[in-house]
């Protein structure tokens, strides 16, 4: 069976698991904490020479790393539900959304940035949070007027059945949450937020219904 190795609350394993979910494939996870550090152990190294999540461990034992390259992969193998468009102007707007999530706010923000922050440039609790929060802030509002100007954005981030985008959005959302950052100001990343977590592949996703949530 495919299996997923990851960390209940990294966004970029998050992705994967919507994505598995959305094509109703089974899946074996292999927790790998992040916080204590089981990222650097050999065993992972040898699947992600990175020392980061989400791999995704195929029935013939290749490894696909990267969660973006692996929706995609999905997508190629298990084409329904279609979680890029068909046209082709489309399939980039979708790309565009989830990439300005994943390539622009998500790796400032991620865990290691955080630790670096405060264990290597001494920064206290305070700052580290208004780091996060600013940079939250610069990526939601750039977003929140991309899809709020769009007559392409519907129920979800394009149209009106999920995809990549959505893919990325969530994960970034829950963490957003999570540091207690102000959302009010995005009323429409707000609105595609409840369509999803409406739907059972994104509840089957969250984090805290992880088996190693904790």
């Amino acid at each position: 069976m495919t299996t997923l190795y990851g960390y209940f609350r990294s966004s970029a394993a998050y992705r994967v698991r919507i994505a598995l979910n959305l094509k109703g494939l089974d899946y074996d996870q292999i927790p790998v904490n992040l916080v204590k550090g089981e990222q650097r152990g050999d065993d992972h190294l040898m699947r992600n020479p990175q020392g980061l999540v989400p791999s995704l461990v195929l029935d013939d034992s290749s490894v696909i790393n990267q969660s973006l390259a692996i929706c995609e992969y999905l997508d190629e193998v298990h084409p329904e539900p279609a979680l890029l468009p068909i046209n082709a102007l489309e399939r980039a707007r979708v790309r565009a959304l989830a990439q300005s999530v994943a390539c622009e706010i998500h790796p400032l923000n991620n865990l290691r940035v955080l630790k670096y922050l405060v264990r290597e440039m001494g920064a206290d609790e305070a700052a580290k949070l208004a780091w996060y929060h600013h940079w939250i802030a610069e990526g939601f509002t750039a977003l929140e007027a991309t899809l709020s100007n769009a007559p392409s954005s519907g129920d979800f981030c394009h149209g009106d059945t999920p995809t990549l985008a959505d893919i990325c959005l969530i994960p970034q959302v829950y963490n957003a949450e999570r540091f207690e950052c102000d959302l009010s100001a995005y009323p429409t990343i707000q609105r595609i937020v409840t369509n999803c977590r409406s739907l059972p592949a994104f509840e089957k996703a969250a984090p805290e219904v992880q088996p190693d949530a904790s």
